[in-house]
């Protein structure tokens, strides 16, 4: 049985209690918080990031990573982003140890988090440079980079492209969203 504990935890029994359990988990201000299962279309657009991000990155330097690695955010929480580009080494590490990018593809019910406290919290990381949000209901990005402006800058459209700076590449929108049928 898949049953969420209701006490107060810190990071280290977080992430023992969640090593092997079924179900997907974050840590929020020491509250245990049940994350829910994606759409087709949501894993979709998330691998084909990871795809376009692994074709581009120096994999000398970087690693690309789907949402099994934590970010560690505040002293009482872990989030477990869509993708994340993480400095090599630490193959053994539960958490990230210094996320460049990280990305999450909206839901319908995460809009208001991904585009809100996440950004906050992701903004406040020393190494990370640029946070994405992705749209799955049409080709459209919101980005933010740390220190260029304050807050996210929308970008939208097959013709479109991501520049991220911090890794040197472009990601085309439309490789993101390559077979990604909207209503």
């Amino acid at each position: 049985m898949n049953v969420q504990p209701r006490v107060p935890m810190d990071k280290d029994a977080f992430l023992a209690w969640a090593e092997g359990r079924e179900g997907r988990f974050e840590l929020v201000e020491r509250r245990v918080v049940m994350m829910v299962g994606g759409s087709k279309t949501h894993a979709l657009i998330a691998s084909q990031l990871m795809r376009a991000l692994w074709a581009r990155i120096d994999a000398t330097k970087w690693v690309v990573l789907g949402s099994d690695l934590a970010v560690d955010v505040g002293p009482d929480s872990l989030r477990y982003p869509d993708a994340i580009v993480d400095s090599i080494g630490g193959q053994r590490a539960l958490v990230a140890t210094a996320p460049v990018l990280i990305a999450e593809v909206l839901s319908p019910s995460s809009a208001t988090l991904d585009l809100g406290d996440k950004a906050a919290e992701y903004l406040l990381l020393p190494s990370l440079a640029t946070y994405l949000v992705l749209s799955q209901d049409e080709i459209k990005a919101w980005v933010y980079v740390k220190g260029q402006h304050p807050g996210p800058k929308p970008i939208a459209g097959a013709g479109a492209t991501i520049s991220v700076s911090a890794l040197g590449i472009e990601l085309p929108l439309a490789e993101i969203y390559r077979g990604v049928e909207f209503d």
